[in-house]
C-alpha cells in the first residue's frame, strides 16, 4: 500500500498529502510521514511549492484532531471501551488518558510530532473528558505545524535519499524523546524530595 500511495504523489500531490494527514489522525494505519518526506522531496526537485505543501500537511492534520476532538465529545465512552478490547490499543488510550489528565496542552502538543501514535486517542480523550477545546485547538495547530515542518522539511532538505532523511530524523526525534522522558523523570524526582522534605 505504501508503494501505491507513494506513486500517486506526483499526480494528485497536495490532495494527497492532507488526506494522509488527515487520515493518520484518526488512527488509520497510513503512512503520513512517508508521504510527507516524498512530498518534501517533490517541493526539492520543483514539482511542488514549498508553502502549499507544507500548508496542505499542516491542514490535513489539524482536520483529522478537530474531528476525533469532537467525535470525542458526541461518542467518546462507548468508542473508547470498544477500542479497548484490542491490549495494543488499550495500552495506547491508557496512555493518552494519563498525559491528558498530567499534561494538558504540552501533551496534546507532544503527541501532534513527538509521541504521535498516541496523537489520535489523545483528541477523542480530550473531546470524552470536556477538556476545553481553545486550548486543544492551540496547542493542535502548533503540534501539526511542527510535525508537517519536520517531514516535509527533512523530504526537502534531503530530496536526494528520502532513507537518509527518515534515518536522520527518527534519531533526532529518539533523541528528543529521550530528553524529554529525562526532563519529565527530573521533575518527578525533585516534586518527590520536596514531598519528602515536607512531610
Amino acid at each position: 500500500m505504501t508503494e501505491w500511495l507513494l506513486g500517486l504523489v506526483p499526480t494528485y500531490g497536495l490532495w494527497l498529502l492532507a488526506a494522509t494527514t488527515f487520515f493518520s489522525c484518526l488512527a488509520l494505519p497510513i503512512p503520513a510521514s512517508i508521504i510527507m518526506l516524498t512530498a518534501g522531496s517533490f517541493v526539492g526537485s520543483g514539482d511542488l511549492a514549498l508553502v502549499p505543501t507544507f500548508l496542505a500537511a499542516a491542514a490535513g492534520g489539524v482536520a483529522g484532531d478537530q474531528l476525533g476532538f469532537w467525535a470525542g465529545r458526541r461518542v467518546g465512552g462507548p468508542l473508547l471501551q470498544r477500542a479497548r478490547a484490542d491490549a495494543a490499543r488499550g495500552k495506547l488510550i491508557d496512555r493518552a488518558v494519563e498525559m491528558m489528565a498530567k499534561r494538558g496542552v504540552i501533551g496534546v502538543f507532544l503527541t501532534r510530532w513527538l509521541f504521535s501514535p498516541l496523537g489520535p486517542w489523545v483528541n477523542v480523550t480530550a473531546g470524552s473528558t470536556g477538556y476545553d477545546w481553545g486550548r486543544f485547538a492551540i496547542a493542535g495547530v502548533a503540534g501539526e505545524m511542527v510535525w508537517a515542518g519536520l517531514y516535509v522539511g527533512m523530504g526537502y532538505g534531503f530530496s536526494g535519499s528520502l532513507e537518509e532523511a527518515s534515518a536522520t530524523l527518527g534519531s533526532a526525534l529518539g533523541l528528543i524523546a529521550a530528553g524529554t522522558v529525562m526532563v519529565v523523570l527530573g521533575l518527578f524526582l525533585r516534586n518527590l524530595l520536596r514531598a519528602q522534605r515536607k512531610a
